[in-house]
């Protein structure tokens, strides 16, 4: 559906939207790196509750294309699988938050708490006295006090049906306990949708196939499947340099390739270079950066 309203934006805006698109290259901040890399998460959750709208980048399918048929050493220099690591985990993290805010409110008020400690503290007094009344009762019959034997054994029984009861409270307690608890919602832990525990068979395939849910675990799949020791780390410095550069007056049409050719021929000409090379190529650096993190 994203991608059918880009093409639709693309045909009220006319031509040029795809010649601008056509002129663009892999390591220009106007493409979408998520797009290349994997599945923009812009394009999961359309026509759904969580639908962010459309991606501010471009998609253009001739790059994609032209990214994944790189070998694994060239797209390693673009670095572009930390930014759509990065770009996962920001919406991952904000379903999280969205999950524990949803379990924090399902729980059970101070007053069910303090009702539900307490009837487990009195089931595990009974059940004390239940072991406790069954060995004096034992120990009453092989000493031949069969009455006191009964007397126990009737304590025993009593405590039983004490327990019995006690345990049904709790049960109760716990179906109805929680703002919600008539309905015994729980919290989808992938997507953060709450379920009705009596729910049947159709209604919770249908959320379980539905595309929020399978959009967050596809996005949980792809950033657990990255490796351990790239996650939470930023971009590596040198992936910088294969950005596009600063363009500056007299020189945008030169390249990466051009600057550092006439850096080259000032420090063979003795004006001056070692200040001047570190202080642009230190520009040329940031700038990518800069450009790389709109």
């Amino acid at each position: 559906m994203a991608a059918e309203q880009r093409k639709l934006l693309e045909q009220l805006m006319g031509g040029s939207s795809s010649s601008r698109a056509a002129q663009l290259s892999l390591n220009d901040p106007k493409v979408c790196r998520s797009y290349l890399v994997g599945t923009c998460p812009h394009d999961l959750f359309t026509n759904t509750k969580q639908d962010i709208g459309p991606c501010p980048r471009v998609h253009n399918e001739n790059l994609k294309s032209e990214y994944e048929g790189l070998p694994e050493k060239e797209k390693q220099k673009y670095g572009f699988e930390y930014d759509y690591m990065r770009d996962l985990q920001k919406y991952i993290d904000a379903c999280n938050q969205r999950i524990d805010a949803a379990q924090q409110h399902l729980k059970k008020t101070p007053d069910e708490i303090r009702q539900t400690n307490l009837l487990l503290k009195t089931i595990s007094e009974l059940t004390s006295t239940i072991n406790n009344g069954l060995l004096e009762v034992e120990i009453l019959g092989e000493m031949g006090e069969v009455n006191k034997a009964i007397d126990e054994m009737y304590r025993v029984h009593q405590a039983r049906q004490s327990k019995v009861e006690r345990e049904r409270e709790l049960k109760e307690l716990s179906d109805t306990s929680g703002p919600s608890g008539h309905q015994k919602l729980q919290v989808c832990d992938v997507c953060g949708a709450y379920l009705s525990r009596l729910d049947n068979d159709r209604r919770l395939a249908d959320h379980f196939y539905g595309k929020m849910h399978l959009g967050y675990a596809q996005m949980r799949r792809t950033y657990d499947a990255f490796p351990k020791e790239m996650r939470g780390r930023i971009r590596p410095l040198w992936t910088w340099m294969v950005l596009a550069p600063v363009p500056r007056p007299g020189r945008a049409d030169r390249g990466a390739a051009g600057i550092v050719e006439e850096e080259g021929a000032i420090a063979a000409a003795g004006k001056g270079a070692p200040s001047v090379l570190k202080s642009r190529a230190t520009r040329t650096v940031h700038g990518a950066i800069s450009n790389g993190l709109r």
